[in-house]
């Protein structure tokens, strides 16, 4: 594989810069998403577009394999200095410039083996919706393989070191109201203390018990009842419940177990519970075959003395919906260490720049990889005949 020179580093830097100044929140990136398209059409790439939403869609090459790399686009919106800004904490505009590089460096390749290697710029990964959305396009329905990218925390991987498999658990925000009668503060017989039925949730809750070998949790984390008036005994409340599992299967359990703990303290207090469950996000499911080629693209770059193992988090990612809705599909997520604090998702995030090269030849080596082993097993195929 030809290595990164300072030409095409010195570009990837000026992507860098541009994406990060320029966060766009989900999807409203409008500007991203024409700033990408303008790059891999000037790359000599089928690029595709959509009409109803962001997001972009670039294909080299032809044939079989299909290899998708796929990156999120969008960027969080926070509190920063006192005020609301969109900001990119999660490192996706890292994500971007890795796989844009990726792409770049392809092209310096004095030969591309046999294959299609297709790009799939993904907004909304914030509100776990984009990845269903690049689903219903067909983005992935043609692909043997799909690899991602995501910078890690020097909590979970050291600067220099990669994992070739992030196991992101199932995450779930659950949104509910309590409706029960105001009262009147001297008179509390007369009403519900919807404070007190939120407490009883959370105890409820609490009791919550499944399979100890599964990381598992949901907790209250927003509660909001009562108004400027005191002496007033609020009947309705409103919260949200985060709920986390570290399989599919436990998680469906956990809901349930929601639900009836919630239908239990509503029956007790005589009061209304209505409990609205988002879209939830979708454990990993490991695929071995993905892994292996990943983690021989790891050694090759960093060496096998910074290959770590398999990453097990409790966060979650959208990225898992392609092999869960297609399970033929061979994905894995790259985790890059880089030195990244205090942590994702933190205003003040940093990382170590220099390693958007490491990840471009990582995620270079992997697809060179892919599409060669399949040619070689091709030709073993034939050779058999």
């Amino acid at each position: 594989m030809e290595r990164l020179n300072e030409k095409l580093k010195e570009k990837i830097r000026s992507i860098f810069e541009y994406l990060h100044t320029h966060p766009e929140t989900s999807w409203k990136e409008e500007n991203t998403t024409e700033y990408i398209s303008n790059i891999v059409s000037d790359l000599g790439c089928k690029v595709t577009t959509f009409d109803d939403c962001t997001g972009v869609i670039a294909e080299i090459g032809s044939e079989s394999p299909k290899i998708g790399l796929r990156s999120d686009m969008d960027a969080l919106w926070q509190e920063v200095d006192g005020s609301f800004k969109a900001m990119h904490s999660c490192g996706h505009d890292a994500h971007m410039t890795m796989a844009l590089g990726t792409l770049m460096l392809l092209k310096e390749q004095k030969e591309l083996p046999k294959g299609t290697i297709r790009f799939i710029f993904q907004p909304a990964e914030e509100k776990g919706t984009g990845a269903l959305k690049m689903l219903e396009k067909g983005a992935v329905d043609d692909l043997d393989y799909l690899f991602g990218v995501h910078l890690r925390p020097v909590q979970e991987v050291l600067n220099g070191h990669a994992t070739p498999a992030i196991l992101h658990g199932s995450s779930l925000s659950i949104t509910g109201e309590i409706i029960g009668e105001d009262a009147h503060a001297a008179r509390p017989h007369l009403g519900t203390n919807s404070i007190e039925v939120a407490t009883s949730l959370v105890h409820e809750i609490s009791l919550i018990h499944l399979d100890p070998m599964v990381p598992h949790s949901v907790k209250m984390t927003k509660l909001h009842a009562g108004g400027e008036s005191s002496n007033i005994i609020p009947g309705k409340a409103e919260f949200s419940l985060d709920l986390r599992a570290q399989t599919n299967e436990i998680m469906d359990v956990l809901i349930e177990n929601v639900k009836a703990a919630a239908a239990s303290v509503a029956k007790f207090y005589n009061v209304d519970i209505h409990l609205n469950i988002a879209n939830k996000l979708v454990a990993a499911i490991q695929n071995k075959e993905a892994e292996s080629i990943l983690a021989e693209a790891i050694a090759d770059v960093v060496g096998k003395e910074n290959l770590d193992p398999p990453l097990v988090t409790t966060g979650g990612e959208d990225f898992h919906f392609y092999s869960v809705k297609r399970p033929n599909l061979k994905a894995t997520m790259l985790g890059l260490g880089c030195d990244l604090k205090p942590g994702l998702h933190h205003p003040e995030m940093t990382f170590d720049r220099s390693a958007l090269f490491t990840g471009v030849e990582i995620l270079t080596d992997a697809l060179l990889k892919t599409l060669t082993k399949y040619e070689r097993s091709e030709d073993n195929a034939m050779a058999a005949h």
